[in-house]
């Protein structure tokens, strides 16, 4: 008897993983995904992502973690690598950012806008993306020709990668009348109250 509950309780635990792990794969194209199918590849990255982020010890790829979600599902925009894209804003951030209009004035300095990234390759496969940070910056120094916004990434398994200020505001300047941010689809956005 205890051979065969152990037997079943092996079974389970190895449906149970492989049931998970095909949870990480899709046999849908990447742009036939359903917003549930999205969130369920999302559920079941989510932890793996936070944890490469955060390998490194740096603290904003912890703290980040802690924020108010700014959209409601990872969205891909066609920026980023045309990568899904989750963000999330700071307590400073977030009140101004999910105003989510063009008629806002600049963001607070101190705001800080994260990205968290993720693919879906031609196999059904996830991939782990960049994490991407925006944080407002006092007006009138380095970051000045940029919006006064200072651009960072951090590769999937936590490392500060090497970026351009140049290459990410040639994109955002384009949104200079929502003081260089790109927003959540609209069907994706979460209000600010």
């Amino acid at each position: 008897m205890n051979k065969l509950i152990s037997s079943s309780t092996f079974l389970a635990a190895f449906f149970a993983t492989s049931a998970a792990f095909a949870a990480c794969t899709t046999d849908v194209a990447k742009d036939d995904l359903t917003d549930a199918q999205v969130q369920g590849l999302y559920d079941c990255v989510k932890e793996k992502l936070r944890e490469g982020y955060a390998s490194q010890g740096d603290a904003i790829t912890k703290d980040y973690q802690g924020w108010k979600a700014a959209a409601t599902l990872p969205a891909v925009t066609g920026t980023h690598g045309k990568r899904f894209l989750m963000t999330f804003a700071n307590d400073t951030a977030f009140a101004e950012y999910t105003k989510f209009s063009d008629e806002r004035g600049p963001m607070p300095v101190g705001s800080v806008l994260a990205k968290e990234s993720f693919n879906v390759n031609k196999k059904g496969e996830v991939k782990h993306g960049p994490l991407f940070f925006m944080t407002k910056v006092a007006a009138g120094g380095d970051a000045k020709e940029f919006g006064d916004w200072f651009y960072a990434a951090y590769s999937p398994k936590g490392k500060a990668m090497k970026i351009k200020q140049k290459f990410c505001h040639s994109c955002h300047g384009a949104f200079e009348d929502q003081d260089s941010l790109g927003y959540p689809g609209e069907d994706y956005r979460v209000s600010s109250n």
